[in-house]
C-alpha cells in the first residue's frame, strides 16, 4: 500500500474501523469467512498490534501480520494480544529446500534418506554431488532472494554483493530499531562475530568486542541480536547429561550466525571460491561449525557443547533417538576425534556422531561417520 492507505489504517480507532478502513482500501469486497487480510512490515506499526484481539473476537476475517525484527520490536507492548496470535518464525532456507531450488526433488532426499536409514555407503557419485551442493549451501546460504540469483546464474560474485547488501541492512536495522544507548554495543557485537570463530577456543569473548568489554555491558546487545534473528547461542555444559538444559551454562557460550552464506560474506573476499575448491585456510572449523549449528538451529534444536579444563571439547551435544549424544565436526577427512573417543570412553555417553566429508561408515564401537550433508536428518 501506499502511504496515505498505510496511514488510514494506522489511524484506525478500533477493529471495527480498522475493517472499514481496509475495505475502502481493498480493490475486492471483503467476503465473511474467506477473506484473508495481510499486513506487512508490522513492526512499523506497534499501534495496529494492539487491535490484534478486538479483530480476532469480531472473527469474520482471518489475518496475517508479517514482519522482521518482531522479537525486538514486540518484546515491550504492553497490550499484546496473548493467546490470540499463533507465532510462526520465517527462518532462511535450510538445506533441504536449498537441494530443491537446486533440482534435487522430494523422491531423491529420500532416497538419500534410506543409506541414513541402513547405514549403507552412498554410491560415490552421489556422495560427490551431496558434498558439492552442501559446499555450496555454505557460501550461499538460505536467504531467498540470494538463493533466487544462484539458481538462475550460479554467480558467486552477483551472490556476495547480495549478501552484503543484507548485511548492511542488518546495520541498518540496528540504527533504526535499536534504543540510543545500544546501538553502538550491537554493532561491535555484530563486527566481532568473525573475529571469534577464528579463535582456536571459540567462546565468546566480551574483551574481543571492546578493550575493557563486560558480561554487564554487553549481553544485552547479543541479545538483541538473538531476539532479531541474526545470531544463535550454543551453551558450554557442566556435565554431558540430560536434562541439558540443566547443565548449562548461561555465561559461557558460542555465538553463530543464523546463516552461514552471511558469515562467509563478512569474510576476505575470495573465502566463498576457497571454500568450493577445499582451500580454505584459519577459518575453515569455524565456518563448518556454524554451517552445522545452522542446520540443527532450523531443526528446532538448542545449541550446547561440552569442553572441560582445555583439554577435551566437543563441537556439539544433542538428544538424538532418545539418547545423549556427542556430535564432532570435522571439515578435513583424516582428522582424528580424541576428544570424541574421550567422551564416550570416559565419560559414558552411549553414543558420537563424526560429521565430515567421509561417506558413510562406522569409525569404532558407539560412533558413526555420516557425510556433513546428513547432518539435515538427524
Amino acid at each position: 500500500l501506499d502511504v496515505e492507505a498505510r496511514n488510514a489504517l494506522v489511524g484506525a480507532k478500533n477493529s471495527v474501523d480498522f475493517i472499514n478502513r481496509v475495505a475502502l482500501l481493498a480493490d475486492a469486497p471483503l467476503v465473511e469467512g474467506d477473506t484473508l487480510v495481510f499486513v506487512d512490515e508490522i513492526q512499523e506499526y506497534p499501534q495496529i498490534v494492539t487491535l490484534m484481539k478486538a479483530l480476532v473476537e469480531d472473527g469474520r476475517f482471518s489475518y496475517v501480520f508479517s514482519g522482521s525484527m518482531l522479537g525486538t520490536e514486540f518484546k515491550g507492548i504492553s497490550s499484546f494480544p496473548v493467546g490470540y496470535v499463533e507465532h510462526i518464525v520465517m527462518r532462511p532456507m535450510d538445506f533441504e529446500e536449498f537441494c530443491w531450488a537446486n533440482g534435487v526433488d522430494e523422491a531423491a532426499i529420500d532416497y538419500l534418506k534410506e543409506f541414513y536409514i541402513s547405514k549403507k555407503t552412498v554410491p560415490d557419485s552421489i556422495h560427490k554431488r551431496m558434498m558439492e551442493l552442501f559446499k555450496e549451501y555454505i557460501v550461499v546460504g538460505g536467504m531467498p532472494r540470494v538463493v533466487d540469483d544462484f539458481v538462475n546464474n550460479h554467480n558467486f560474485e552477483q551472490v556476495l554483493k547480495l549478501q552484503r547488501n543484507i548485511i548492511m541492512d542488518y546495520k541498518d536495522d540496528i540504527v533504526k530499531y535499536a534504543s540510543i544507548n545500544d546501538k553502538s554495543k550491537i554493532r561491535d557485537c555484530f563486527n566481532s562475530i568473525p573475529k571469534h570463530l577464528s579463535q582456536e577456543n571459540k567462546k565468546f569473548r566480551y574483551n574481543l568486542v571492546n578493550k575493557g568489554a563486560t558480561s554487564e555491558k554487553y549481553k544485552g546487545a547479543l541479545e538483541w541480536l538473538s531476539d532479531a534473528g541474526i545470531i544463535s547461542f550454543c551453551y558450554n555444559l557442566s556435565k554431558p547429561e540430560a536434562p541439558l538444559e540443566g547443565f548449562s551454562k548461561e555465561d559461557v557460550f558460542k555465538v553463530y550466525m543464523k546463516d552461514t552464506g552471511l558469515l562467509v560474506s563478512m569474510l576476505d573476499d575470495g573465502t566463498n571460491l576457497e571454500i568450493i575448491n577445499g582451500n580454505l585456510g584459519i577459518y575453515k572449523g569455524a565456518i563448518y561449525e556454524n554451517i552445522i549449528a545452522d542446520i540443527f538451529n532450523k531443526r528446532g534444536k538448542k545449541l550446547y557443547y561440552f569442553e572441560y579444563n582445555s583439554t577435551l571439547e566437543v563441537d556439539f551435544i544433542i538428544k538424538y533417538q532418545g539418547k545423549i549424544t556427542a556430535v564432532e565436526v570435522k571439515a578435513a577427512d583424516n582428522t582424528k576425534s580424541k576428544s570424541l573417543n574421550s567422551l564416550i570412553d570416559n565419560w559414558h555417553l552411549e553414543q558420537g556422531i563424526k560429521l565430515s566429508s567421509k561417506n558413510i561408515g562406522s569409525t569404532r564401537d558407539k560412533i558413526i561417520n555420516l557425510p556433513l550433508y546428513m547432518s539435515m536428518f538427524l
